[in-house]
């Protein structure tokens, strides 16, 4: 009875104080540890139920075998099917079925197809091997059995249906699938789930909302796997509204308190940009598995709250174990703000675990270090790991975004030299690394390369960065007739492209004729905002920068506050802009004020010089950048010993008033300054920025 409640601490107490234990009592114990999801201990139990004398029977047999296949572990269950074996259990169909689906599970394929049925096939053996056939994608043999399904009475079992929608819809047979949902009879809520589930799979998630619908409209009541999985719909969706519903119905029938429904819930919510609610649900969550946790920081690191990811993600190591997953996103979480020595630790501690070679951690690791700017250690966690075309891609990323061209067609060129066939990605590094290079007759070649010698279709965004391409380098009028002569209809990322190629050429006739081409659906970013201000406010046309700033609050445009991290000691530092509250703002603003005064000295234009705007419209530079990495810069400088270099990761864009001051800092205390802002890396020294003041 305290099994069926789930609480096994319970159970354990009450079987240990029984002053007798039969073999049901064992099976009872063994088979709650292993619904709970805990295999290990169950097999464990099985053990020491062995060990002590009991002989197990019909009933723990197909427990054990099944716990085998959730690990999965084959040694233990063919150690397992010896004792049936011994005990005389293989004419039994119960243990049978039980031990085709331990083989299948654990991979085992020809060890599953040589057990020989003692009768003919029951429910369970039908459905155990059509289980088989989902697991292994084995689409021929599954038909097959549908085939043996149509002949016999199995026709008429809806777990038989069940079991063969699964099947075709895991090996992406959408439409036979639909065919045995629509000749089922009696569709119960797995039948209706099965159908859902095979919708979101194969990525058909609007199929799967419908289907919902008209399983409510026939009176199903939905379970927790069925909230579940459409929940998961609503994410890929962003559609916030069935969500919430969705919400209020796990909420009335009790399924709320499901992990496994709190936790689509907690994706739902953060991929809808509600993380606030996301939170309010994970902390109600009473048991918080790995999966809660994992989600969770996912969500944060998605809606920019990365500071936060890091804690949740050092809160859940008291608890619970990490696993490939949730490595891979704290990771990323410590790449987009700079967390280096997080990211070292975290390094550590999979090297120490032995997941340091499982999944995609690898490759989170070497995109942690690229983007932290620390490309040594890039280098040798790239010879460290097998060399995918991802592991390639994150390299030819890096140095893009470093403005390196020259090195970044080096690597392309050693890419191709080891057999590694690029992709859209590559060509996607690649041109952009031309781009911020100069390099235009090396990107329009390689444009050229992917479309005739690696067959691959561009696509908008190679469109976009070959915009970009033409126009840094000044040939605007090229760039326009480029996007005219487009095969496909250019988006927001290519006018984008122009209007940034204009903003830094001063070209304002052109560039709003790009703006027009962005702003006309109502759809546009912030970002866009911030390019027409700039090419307005580089032009010194004030009356149109305070028409941009009009725009964006008719609609509703809110720009993310500026923020920038450093960190010190393992520890990350924020600064927010305008932040007053850091306990050593007064020694910060102190150093910065006699910078400032040094610059004014020098004659260079600092904050004190700015151009004045409207006083009833902030500068464009308040609104856009923040200034937030002066604090940054200063905080690093303060802590850190002289000579030391100091990195700063940023939010926003850098404005010019900043680039000048950091580009002073750099100089006048004999220090390199690396700060990474929303496009590119700039790196500081001497007084000379790595972009070589481009767009300033």
């Amino acid at each position: 009875m305290v099994l069926r409640f789930g609480n096994l601490v319970d159970a354990w107490y009450v079987f240990a104080k029984m002053p007798e234990r039969n073999l049901f009592s064992w099976n009872v114990l063994v088979g709650g540890y292993a619904k709970g999801g805990f295999f290990d201990k169950a097999l464990n139990l099985y053990d020491r139920m062995f060990w002590v004398g009991f002989r197990p029977d019909m009933y723990t047999f197909p427990c054990v075998l099944r716990t085998c296949g959730g690990v999965p572990d084959l040694v233990k269950g063919k150690e397992i099917h010896v004792h049936v074996l011994r005990f005389g259990f293989e004419s039994d169909i119960d243990v049978v079925n039980s031990l085709i689906t331990m083989y299948v599970k654990c991979g085992d394929i020809h060890a599953a197809r040589m057990i020989e049925l003692p009768i003919e096939p029951d429910l369970i053996t039908m459905t155990s091997v059509i289980t088989a056939c989902e697991l292994i994608g084995d689409e021929r043999l599954g038909r097959e059995i549908h085939g043996y399904v149509i002949r016999t009475e199995f026709s008429r079992e809806p777990s038989v249906h069940n079991s063969l929608i699964q099947m075709y819809s895991s090996v992406g047979l959408v439409e036979e699938a639909e065919e045995v949902f629509s000749r089922t009879e009696c569709r119960d809520v797995v039948s209706w789930t099965a159908m859902i589930s095979g919708y979101e799979k194969n990525l058909i998630h609007q199929k799967a909302l419908e289907t919902y619908k008209m399983m409510e409209a026939d009176g199903i009541v939905p379970d927790e796997v069925t909230i579940a999985v459409v929940l998961s719909a609503c994410s890929c969706l962003c559609d916030l509204d069935m969500g919430t519903n969705l919400h209020e119905v796990a909420k009335k029938t009790g399924l709320i308190f499901y992990t496994k429904v709190a936790n689509a819930l907690i994706d739902m919510y953060a991929k809808c940009k509600c993380i606030d609610k996301a939170l309010e649900v994970f902390h109600s969550i009473r048991f918080k598995d790995i999966i809660s946790w994992t989600s969770i920081i996912l969500g944060l690191k998605i809606n920019n709250r990365c500071f936060d990811a890091l804690f949740f993600f050092k809160e859940m190591m008291r608890t619970q174990k990490p696993n490939s997953v949730s490595l891979v996103c704290v990771l990323s979480a410590c790449a987009s703000i700079g967390a280096l020595t997080c990211g070292k630790e975290i390094h550590a501690h999979a090297l120490r675990t032995g997941v340091s070679y499982n999944g995609f951690v690898p490759n989170a690791i070497l995109d942690m270090y690229v983007r932290c700017g620390r490309m040594k250690y890039a280098w040798k966690q790239f010879f460290s790991c097998d060399q995918n075309v991802s592991t390639w891609n994150i390299l030819l990323t890096g140095y893009a975004e470093q403005g390196k061209g020259t090195l970044a067609t080096e690597l392309f060129q050693r890419m191709v030299g080891s057999n590694v066939i690029p992709d859209e990605i590559t060509f996607l590094s690649i041109l952009c690394a031309c781009s911020r290079s100069g390099m235009v007759a090396e990107g329009l070649e390689y444009f050229n390369s992917m479309k005739y010698r690696y067959s691959i279709k561009p696509n908008l965004k190679h469109y976009a960065c070959v915009v970009d391409l033409l126009g840094r380098a000044g040939n605007l009028d090229g760039a326009y007739e480029f996007i005219q002569k487009m095969p496909m209809k250019p988006d927001h990322g290519v006018w984008g492209a122009l209007l940034n190629a204009c903003r830094i050429h001063r070209r304002v006739e052109l560039g709003e004729l790009a703006a027009r081409k962005i702003f006309q659906d109502g759809t546009a970013g912030a970002g866009y905002y911030f390019l027409l201000s700039n090419l307005y406010a580089d032009n010194n046309i004030w009356d149109k920068v305070a028409e941009v700033r009009q725009m964006m609050r008719q609609n509703s445009i809110i720009v993310d506050p500026g923020c920038s991290w450093v960190e010190n000691k393992g520890t990350v530092h924020a600064f927010l802009s305008g932040d007053n509250f850091h306990p050593q703002i007064k020694e910060i603003n102190a150093l910065l004020e006699r910078f400032y005064e040094k610059m004014k000295e020098a004659g260079i234009q600092g904050p004190e010089s700015e151009t004045p705007i409207d006083i009833i419209n902030a500068s464009k530079a308040d609104i856009f950048c923040g200034h937030s990495e002066r604090l940054a810069v200063a905080f690093g400088l303060i802590n850190s010993a002289p000579g030391m270099p100091v990195s700063v990761t940023k939010n926003l864009y850098m404005c010019q008033s900043c680039h000048n001051t950091v580009k002073f800092i750099s100089k006048e205390v004999r220090r390199e300054i690396s700060v990474r802002e929303a496009e590119r890396f700039h790196h500081f020294k001497g007084g000379i920025c790595s972009c070589m003041d481009e767009g300033y």
